[in-house]
């Protein structure tokens, strides 16, 4: 790959000394990543892991505002509304995507400052070294367009301490980066002042460098911060969402009365109920996973469900089409989501089933 190989668009890869550089380049949209950036992603890593001159990746945003906002919504939308297939090529590859970050042979370093979402959580929390900043605005929002934490959320969520994971997938609530790094959603808080000079450091480090050097480099930078403010909670998160249903998590929030929990249920009264009934599960499930890649099977089988549902187009357009902010929610209370309603997001789908490299 040339210096300038993929010079513009909505994604730009480059070498930069010693480092593979990935810039979303769609700043306007927060960097939102459509499925042709999914793909120049793959292919500027299929480039950068076989030069020996690359040392390291490192992922950026373009733009003051954030990494990346998550995934292209309207173009789901639109398909979902004539039964196309944009999802179902869409996730699937930007899930094995996913996979591949985690298991990429070298450094991969995520600059997550400011907006990060979603999709952007996807291309970034899965990699070796995950960067936050004072301006760090991460989170999984999807219970709010009738959706579930995908990407591997479900993999992240649920490998936070105690609840935490729980709470994030079911609120959508935003974390810092102190928050990011209790629920290890990231590793380092980095000044983002200091960010132009982390990132002109690593593209100096030496092909063959190790992940701990990088981690040692990053270091020099961070700030030692590690707990935010929704870590301060934790005792009481612990205790309002350690049940398997959400009656019995929404029953606990009503009998505690604090703030804090009528905050909660003010929240949670926002969420498509299905959706949040479907994410629970998801992320009871996780615990017991042995990899990444299980999770990502089973949520491609309820994205694929999802894709199909009345609730996620309603909860698409209440949120970013006609932007009401009151979407009408099918069934419109948790007490009435069914079994029988929740079991085709976990059925097997055969021929559709994810499948890695």
């Amino acid at each position: 790959m040339t210096d300038a190989a993929v010079e513009e668009g909505d994604l730009i890869a480059r070498k930069e000394g010693s480092a593979g550089i990935i810039r979303l380049n769609r700043p306007k949209a927060i960097n939102a990543v459509t499925l042709e950036m999914f793909h120049d992603v793959d292919k500027a890593l299929d480039a950068f892991e076989a030069d020996p001159a690359i040392a390291v990746i490192v992922l950026e945003g373009a733009g003051e505002r954030g990494l990346c906002a998550g995934g292209d919504i309207r173009a789901l939308w639109e398909s979902s509304k004539v039964k196309g297939d944009l999802g179902k090529i869409l996730w699937r590859d930007e899930y094995i995507l996913n996979a591949r970050i985690k298991k990429f042979p070298k450094p991969y370093v995520a600059f997550m400052d400011g907006i990060v979402m979603g999709g952007g959580v996807g291309l970034s929390a899965h990699s070796s070294h995950r960067v936050v900043t004072e301006k760090t605005k991460l989170a999984m929002p999807e219970v709010g367009l009738g959706f579930f934490p995908d990407v591997g959320g479900t993999w992240l969520l649920s490998h936070s301490p105690g609840e935490i994971g729980t709470y994030f997938g079911l609120t959508g609530q935003t974390m810092n980066g102190p928050d990011a790094i209790h629920a290890k959603f990231a590793d380092a808080v980095v000044p983002s002042a200091k960010l132009p000079a982390l990132r002109e450091a690593l593209t100096k480090v030496q092909p063959g460098t190790t992940s701990a050097d990088v981690r040692k480099l990053i270091d020099s930078f961070s700030t030692g911060e590690t707990v935010g403010p929704v870590a301060a909670q934790q005792a009481k998160i612990d205790a309002l969402f350690s049940h398997d249903r959400m009656e019995d998590i929404v029953a606990a929030l009503q009998r505690d009365g604090s703030d804090f929990a009528q905050a909660t249920l003010k929240t949670l009264g926002e969420k498509s109920p299905r959706g949040m009934v479907v994410t629970l599960k998801l992320l009871r499930l996780a615990r017991s996973a042995r990899s990444l890649e299980e999770c990502l099977v089973r949520e491609y089988r309820a994205a694929l469900e999802v894709f199909a549902s009345d609730d996620f187009r309603e909860g698409v357009r209440a949120a970013v089409i006609d932007k009401d902010r009151n979407p009408k929610w099918s069934p419109p209370r948790i007490e009435d989501v069914t079994p029988a309603m929740v079991a085709p997001y976990f059925a097997e789908i055969g021929a559709d089933e994810l499948k890695f490299p």
